[in-house]
């Protein structure tokens, strides 16, 4: 089924294209609304069922290109226009005549953002379901531990770049991003390609803002009553914008909502439609767009649909959906001990379950032999990963447990308390969490976490904290969990220039798994 073409009008004249599929029968129906910057056709049909599909079920669906974005007009400036265009887009739809004047939005990334904005607080969505998103640009979209993200920043700046230079003909310029990318040189050469053909980037802009000060960054609020609206919050555990996730999630309790909240295994691009076992209901049979059907059947139709807990969570190794609080954690953690060889070999480092650590440790960051980041949940690669070659090498601290005498579930977010020091003014500390299963060769790489750290005295012995990605994982008996830490993850964020030696005080360090939402 081909949509139909449509053209909606702004409040300031400029008009958006899109495209409008219809069901079958005399209608009204009650409408489903995506805003996006990629393109009406291609509808994010990388994770979601195609429009026609949603149509075949009984809803009218528009897809819309957001402003100065595929064939709408005017000119694309990131979220800045988002909540005004989005109240005149949600207007329009109620007012069709072939809707029935509910209307739900749908969406992920940039699309799941556009939901939450608007100026109009008489104007909202009946339910939402934004995926994948957050509120603080800052914290949210372009950085972690005040490092910018870098890989995976000029990825998609270079993808609104490309789309800039289509808009205006440039053929020339739109090929050299093209072939940028093909070659994965981004890490690279994405930051000049960006200043010499797209400047006003949003992306750009956010990569010359300092990640660790809050007040040169956008940080969007939406108005309560939307956050109050039934709400479905689609996660990944290996999706940057995870904590995103979790924080919208959170402010939705506080205004009085009860949002739904679904944190399965997958990345930003690779949402695997059946996996694991659960009872989520009859209609939940692993598949991410009939979850998203039943939710808006119930809440546009008034259909009946089973009792749904507060958050659904899926375990990365038992591959088992799980009922979940992300506002509770078991009371968990581990000294650092080390003789001091825990780096140049990868068994010598100890964790040591509710006792302190001892010992100090020195290690050595090269940016000639940077340790490459690989997997979590900022790489182009995202996922679990062995790491065992990574922590194979001298300049990767690994502090590992004993052999579990029982299994252990993780259900949180890990944080590193650490007391270190370095010889340079600014430093990076980039950390993993693994599991060793019993029998096996490989580090199961499970989760990640960066600290950009800067001094006034590179010699100052500094207390930091190192927040890695959520998770929820069951080890078993005979398993060994691990930490692992290096002065860099190229190219998931950009390498420290200076050779730099770290000095970790290990008695005064400690690693924890505390709730993930606090």
């Amino acid at each position: 089924m081909i949509g139909s073409p449509v053209s909606l009008p702004l409040r300031d004249g400029v008009e958006l294209s899109g495209l409008l599929w219809t069901p079958n029968g005399p209608g009204p129906f009650p409408a489903l609304l995506m805003r996006q910057p990629y393109g009406a056709r291609i509808a994010s049909t990388v994770v979601y069922a195609h429009p026609s599909w949603y149509a075949q079920q009984g809803y009218l669906v528009l897809v819309l290109d957001v402003r100065g974005r595929g064939d709408s007009g005017g000119e694309f400036s990131g979220f800045a226009s988002e909540a005004t265009d989005g109240d005149d887009a949600l207007a329009w739809l109620k007012a069709h005549p072939l809707c029935n004047g509910r209307v739900g939005s749908y969406g992920f990334s940039y699309q799941g953002l556009t939901q939450l904005l608007g100026t109009d607080t008489t104007l909202q969505p009946d339910a939402l379901a934004p995926a994948m998103c957050g509120l603080d640009e800052r914290l949210h979209w372009a950085s972690e531990g005040g490092a910018h993200w870098w890989v995976l920043s000029l990825s998609w700046g270079l993808q609104l770049a490309a789309e800039s230079c289509r808009r205006r003909g440039d053929q020339h310029a739109w090929q050299a991003i093209k072939d940028c990318l093909a070659g994965a040189q981004q890490s690279r050469h994405g930051l000049a390609l960006l200043k010499q053909h797209d400047p006003n980037n949003p992306v750009l802009q956010w990569l010359q803002n300092d990640p660790s000060q809050a007040a040169e960054w956008a940080c969007h609020q939406p108005n309560p009553e939307r956050l109050r609206r039934p709400m479905q919050l689609l996660e990944g555990w290996c999706d940057p914008y995870l904590r995103g996730g979790l924080d919208l999630w959170q402010q939705a309790l506080k205004c009085g909502g009860s949002p739904e909240l679904i944190i399965g295994p997958w990345s930003h691009l690779s949402w695997d439609r059946r996996v694991g076992s659960c009872d989520m209901g009859p209609e939940a049979c692993g598949r991410v767009d009939q979850w998203q059907l039943a939710f808006f059947d119930q809440h546009l139709r008034g259909q009946s649909r089973p009792e749904q807990p507060s958050c659904w969570a899926y375990d990365l190794l038992s591959h088992h959906w799980k009922r979940r609080d992300p506002r509770l954690s078991p009371d968990l953690q581990w000294g650092l001990s080390s003789h001091g060889l825990a780096a140049s070999c990868s068994d010598e480092g100890e964790l040591k379950a509710q006792q302190s650590g001892h010992g100090q440790l020195v290690w050595v960051h090269d940016p000639w032999r940077a340790v490459p980041g690989r997997g979590g949940h900022l790489g182009l690669d995202a996922g679990l990963c062995d790491r065992a070659d990574l922590d194979g090498r001298a300049d990767v601290a690994c502090f590992t447990t004993a052999a579990l005498q029982q299994p252990l579930e993780l259900w949180g977010q890990f944080e590193l308390l650490l007391s270190i020091r370095s010889d340079q003014h600014s430093f990076d500390l980039c950390g993993a969490i693994s599991v060793l299963r019993a029998g096996q060769s490989q580090v199961l790489q499970l989760c990640t976490g960066v600290l950009r750290v800067a001094s006034d005295n590179g010699q100052d012995r500094l207390e930091r904290t190192l927040s890695f990605q959520p998770l929820l994982a069951s080890l078993e008996t005979g398993d060994r969990l691990r930490l692992s830490l290096a002065g860099s993850a190229w190219p998931q964020i950009s390498c420290n220039p200076n050779i730099t030696t770290l000095i970790a005080d290990l008695s005064s360090s400690r690693l924890q798994l505390n709730a993930m939402a606090r």
